[in-house]
């Protein structure tokens, strides 16, 4: 885990690629209780105007958030997270499905001892979330 001492602004986040299949989508609903028609039946998400199935908004929010877990060990040391939602994440209906890319910088230090990170969530180079931020406390 960084240090708070040891972080910067402008401290990079090593990027990662997640991938999300029709496998994890199930998985997910089950977990969830989310069965919404749109994230597993291709013929009613394109009957609503979607491209296809598409992923929770939910699971695609948890996913980009491991980068900053990842990179400081503990979850619990998560003060605050949250992003807007801009593009639906399309799951195809193969064994590969879809990569989300997910990167993130330090963006502020606050006297707390917290910082700011700032994430960027992609998917086929198409930004998925929007002011997507973590306040996370450092030792």
């Amino acid at each position: 885990m960084p240090g708070y001492a040891d972080v910067e602004v402008g401290t990079e986040l090593a990027a990662q690629d997640f991938a999300l299949t029709r496998a994890d989508l199930v998985r997910y609903a089950g977990a969830s209780g989310d069965f919404n028609v749109i994230h597993w039946n291709e013929r009613t998400a394109k009957a609503v105007g979607l491209p296809n199935v598409i992923a929770h908004g939910m699971l695609t929010m948890a996913t980009a958030g491991r980068v900053v877990t990842d990179w400081v060990g503990d979850p619990g040391r998560v003060v605050s997270y949250g992003v807007r939602f801009s593009r639906p994440v399309v799951v195809e209906d193969d064994d590969t499905g879809t990569t989300l890319t997910v990167a993130g910088v330090v963006e502020a230090k606050h006297d707390d001892g917290t910082v700011t990170v700032a994430l960027t969530a992609t998917v086929g180079g198409e930004k998925v979330l929007m002011a997507a931020k973590a306040v996370v406390r450092l030792s």
